[in-house]
């Protein structure tokens, strides 16, 4: 049932005309949607790096460039029509195309510098306490005194994770860690400029256009780096990069910009820890990461401190 209801509300976001904002409660389960199919992003991404040995540059390129592809595919647009559902609003399809560049790019190379679970923990729970801070800054949201001491918690758990040197399968996870800080405020600063401007419209016009973006900033980039695999199977990097363009990049963007339309930004964040849930169990079970015991300390108190984070709200 499940499972109907995802597909159901898939087809009617993909649907030609744009639909009115979700409630509430749909919108939650949208995000909630989306996280579970990124959570196998980190997964996919450390497959493709040991059978194929693309970079993490070539895999956002190719992840991105496959985007465009199956939207503009689903959803055929005259340059006008996208024209007018974009009106006034470039400014921010620039800036979100240049943050899910550097928020996509920099959690790939957290993962192949410190594992799948760790990449995505680190982003994950420090994305959450970057998005009440700056809705606090940015939009006025309160933090209150139970959210400024889980805020401090989610610093001690990162801090943790750091000082275990990560825990992960990776050849730097300090490094890792440090991308997947960096990952974070991309997180955040897309999150929270969508609940600030970027409500109007259909979600999907804003997710091809964004993608588009985000596509050309890559291209210097993955040219210089090399976009295509080296060695390994051409048709398993093709099928995986083709999983990624549509499902957890194409679809669940709509959706996860579609709830970001009734759903409150910090909210959002706690709902996408599904996302880190995901990542840590594909990690152990089909990569053989193991965390170290400091890490997976710092782990849990990240993840608790976020959600009494969500309390506070």
């Amino acid at each position: 049932m499940a499972y109907t209801r995802g597909f159901l509300a898939a087809r009617a976001l993909l649907a030609r005309k744009p639909r009115p904002a979700p409630s509430a409660r749909r919108g939650i389960g949208y995000i909630a949607l989306a996280a579970a199919s990124w959570g196998t992003t980190g997964a996919a991404a450390a497959i493709l790096y040991r059978r194929t040995g693309l970079d993490p540059v070539a895999v956002s390129f190719w992840r991105f460039g496959a985007a465009v592809a199956v939207l503009a595919a689903a959803r055929p647009l005259r340059l006008a029509r996208l024209r007018r559902a974009l009106a006034g609003r470039w400014r921010y399809i620039l800036v979100t195309g240049a943050g899910l560049a550097v928020y996509h790019t920099a959690y790939f190379a957290a993962v192949q510098l410190a594992g799948v679970t760790v990449a995505t923990v680190v982003t994950l729970g420090a994305g959450p306490v970057l998005i009440a801070l700056g809705g606090r800054v940015a939009l006025g949201e309160r933090l209150g005194r139970t959210g400024t001491v889980a805020t401090v918690a989610a610093l001690l758990g990162v801090g943790l994770l750091v000082a275990g040197g990560g825990g992960g399968a990776g050849e730097a996870p300090l490094l890792g860690c440090g991308l997947g800080l960096l990952s974070a405020l991309g997180y955040a600063g897309v999150t929270l400029l969508t609940r600030a401007t970027g409500r109007a419209g259909d979600p999907y016009d804003t997710v091809l256009a964004s993608f588009a973006v985000g596509t050309a900033a890559l291209l210097p980039a993955a040219i210089v780096g090399g976009m295509l695999p080296y060695h390994g199977d051409a048709l398993l990097a093709a099928g995986l990069i083709g999983y990624l363009g549509a499902v957890p990049t194409a679809l669940a963007y709509g959706l996860f910009f579609a709830g970001l339309r009734v759903v409150p930004a910090a909210t959002a964040a706690v709902v996408a820890l599904l996302e880190a849930v995901t990542a840590a169990v594909l990690g152990v079970a089909a990569l053989g990461e193991r965390p170290t015991l400091p890490s997976a300390a710092g782990a849990v108190l990240l993840l608790v401190s976020v959600v009494c984070l969500s309390a506070a709200q």
